[in-house]
């Protein structure tokens, strides 16, 4: 891969990343997962340059806009990733290599058939607990509160996690979906740091 590239595309799909070469320089990385058209992504991107991010989100259009995007802000410590966000946290991400995980509205999966399509799960959250560093911290949200119930009972069970303050995000780094859901639902929120 480039090392000016803003898209990651491994030559090892198999492979853990090799974070040297995909940012220019050394740094905290923040993993937006599911980044959608990256409003949050490219504010936290933009307002924090000490800090590399990375964008993870299976839909190429959307990979797309987020990339023009933050190649016209010239933001050199943004790479995305296209690729199913439950395969990179579990094999790609290396290890205690994260800092922040943002974990915005993932697709509820609401029929119990599908709920094995779900971001979170034991799995997940044990590469979670793996991939990040000491301190390291998870923010979630969702408007699907049953979900919300899950992820929430799935983190305090785990010893590795103790619940901090809750993250909320400025009005303009919100989605227009959560905009729009926040006037209709209750938003799920909830904020854990590796111990």
């Amino acid at each position: 891969m480039e090392q000016n590239s803003i898209r990651i595309e491994p030559a090892d799909w198999l492979a853990e990343l090799d974070l040297n070469k995909c940012f220019p320089r050394q740094a905290p990385l923040e993993v937006d997962v599911g980044c959608g058209k990256g409003a949050f992504l490219l504010s936290q991107a933009q307002s924090r340059p000490e800090h590399n991010f990375l964008g993870i989100d299976r839909m190429l259009r959307r990979i797309r806009k987020v990339s023009n995007k933050a190649e016209r802000a010239g933001l050199h410590n943004l790479r995305l990733l296209r690729i199913d966000a439950r395969y990179a946290v579990r094999h790609m991400m290396p290890a205690k290599a994260v800092t922040v995980y943002y974990v915005f509205f993932p697709d509820p999966w609401p029929k119990k058939r599908h709920h094995g399509k779900r971001f979170f799960d034991a799995d997940v959250l044990a590469a979670i607990r793996r991939t990040l560093s000491q301190g390291g911290l998870i923010h979630a949200a969702t408007d699907h509160l049953p979900y919300f119930e899950e992820m929430k009972a799935l983190i305090e069970k785990d010893a590795a996690f103790r619940r901090v303050e809750t993250f909320v995000p400025a009005l303009h780094e919100r989605t227009e979906f959560e905009r729009y859901y926040v006037k209709h639902k209750k938003i799920g929120r909830l904020s854990f740091q590796r111990v």
